[in-house]
């Protein structure tokens, strides 16, 4: 094995337990000085727990000295967003206005990830309930992006994007609600996939809410959907059980693309105006496909700025509702950022919610809509690249906080899959992010798209390497 152990890729590290070249103690603890060397500076990580790891990662080792793994991914190294319950563990949900319990139990993608043998060495940060595309919490330090200290990760799967793009092992699992998995990926430079909504069961279900794989490699990210896509019936919205060939991801080649009717989208209709550097980006990815063979054409918006203001205002109205509900006090230590942005609903009216929460199915109806002629539609996961760490959004302006999700929003609440994939970087080094989107339920045929497209782009650069100590 020429690669440091940290970063290879889980199908590396199984085929290696499987010939007994590695161990998953080695593996694991290669992992945790990896951590350890990161997080002075990154701030990834939360309950992370060495000694814990370890003794699953011997557990593991037993287990394939015996050729008995008890699962598809055991003992490989996993991280879970910090609002997916683990049993005994508490869940602050990024804030610090939240009472600590532990979990009675772990959600349906904790249980599957350990029910399949991964070890879990930590959990990864996110902001204030997961409202922000930033590192920025009142509970968990600031999170930073490997790939410039100074930038943020992305949001709201913040630590869960960083732990990937800085090799704290192979697998990372993040949640989505308007872009909360592929922004983190796109700024990071890694691979996240938002399933189609109730592909992999979560719990509490909510309308566009979603939990999916964040990884370097898509093969990694289809290992994980063997795991993640089992049915739980703690999610009311979670799909019947079916035999979906992930496999068939890693035989992708460019050929893929041959005949394929793809869309481009490159103005949103709504936020903010496209980075010039963003939009080189993008474009370049379209000529590889039409160089591949697909049929390229270029889409009308279909968002609008009433669609992504009402979304906006509906959320500022459940989130205000929810913070009535804590006691004065803890309602102070939430972020300003975030309380400002929820208290400004105190007025609205009841005609003005209704208003706002039409916008939800309108924005559906116009994205499957303008999804319809095309088999996959391609745009930029955001108009711009990581911002500022200490802001809360790239606006960092409380009654503009959404004008960054006009491209990953839409995708949500239409219920379709849709990746995030590195497609180049800016002069400043800064990764870019190539969305990719399905027809609803074809989450194998987005993972065949990206796995196809990953063989296509440029040379990836080096991954980040942390600041030596002082």
């Amino acid at each position: 094995m020429s690669a440091a152990l940290y970063d290879l890729s889980a199908s590396e590290l199984l085929a290696a337990y499987r010939s007994r070249q590695l161990s998953p103690v080695e593996v694991t603890q290669s992992v945790l000085d990896r951590v350890a060397q990161w997080e002075p500076q990154l701030r990834a990580t939360y309950l992370l727990n060495p000694q814990g790891a370890l003794a699953q990662a011997k557990a593991s080792e037993a287990r394939w000295m015996k050729n008995a793994p008890t699962g598809l991914l055991d003992g490989v190294p996993v991280t879970i967003k910090e609002n997916i319950a683990t049993k005994g563990e508490p869940m602050p949900l990024g804030t610090a206005a939240v009472e600590l319990f532990p979990s009675m139990t772990d959600s349906p993608a904790a249980a599957r990830l350990r029910e399949s043998g991964a070890v879990f060495f930590s959990k990864t940060t996110m902001p204030d309930y997961g409202m922000l595309s930033s590192g920025l919490s009142s509970f968990h330090a600031l999170t930073r992006n490997p790939w410039d200290l100074s930038k943020g990760p992305g949001g709201s799967s913040a630590g869960a994007g960083a732990a990937s793009a800085a090799g704290y092992g192979p697998l990372h699992i993040g949640t989505d609600i308007g872009g909360s998995i592929r922004l983190p990926a796109s700024w990071c430079g890694i691979f996240g996939l938002k399933p189609s909504l109730g592909r992999v069961p979560i719990d509490p279900p909510y309308t566009g809410r979603a939990a999916g794989p964040m990884t370097r490699t898509v093969t990694d990210a289809a290992l994980m959907m063997q795991v993640l896509s089992q049915p739980d019936a703690r999610d009311s919205m979670s799909l019947p059980a079916q035999n979906i060939a992930w496999h068939e991801t890693e035989a992708a080649t460019p050929a893929f693309f041959q005949g394929k009717r793809i869309g481009l989208l490159l103005d949103a209709g709504c936020g903010l105006p496209l980075d010039d550097e963003v939009r080189q980006g993008i474009e370049a990815a379209a000529k590889l496909l039409e160089a591949a063979g697909a049929q390229v054409t270029s889409m009308k918006p279909f968002m609008t700025p009433e669609m992504l203001a009402g979304m906006d205002h509906f959320w500022r109205m459940r989130s205000f509702s929810d913070m009535q509900l804590l006691p004065a006090e803890r309602r102070e230590k939430v972020l300003p950022y975030i309380r400002t942005w929820a208290e400004s609903a105190a007025d609205f009216s009841g005609k003005q919610v209704f208003d706002a929460s039409q916008q939800f199915h309108l924005t559906r109806v116009a994205t499957v809509r303008a999804c319809n002629a095309f088999d996959y539609v391609i745009s930029p996961v955001a108009p711009h690249v990581a911002f500022a760490a200490e802001w809360a959004s790239p606006t960092n302006d409380p009654f503009k906080p959404l004008e960054h999700i006009g491209f990953t929003v839409p995708f949500n609440m239409s219920e379709q899959p849709v990746s995030s994939v590195n497609c180049g970087y800016t002069k400043s080094g800064l990764p870019i992010g190539l969305q990719i989107a399905g027809a609803r339920f074809d989450d194998l045929g987005v993972l065949k798209a990206s796995r196809a497209f990953e063989q296509m782009r440029g040379e990836q650069r080096a991954w980040p390497e942390p600041p030596p100590l002082a």
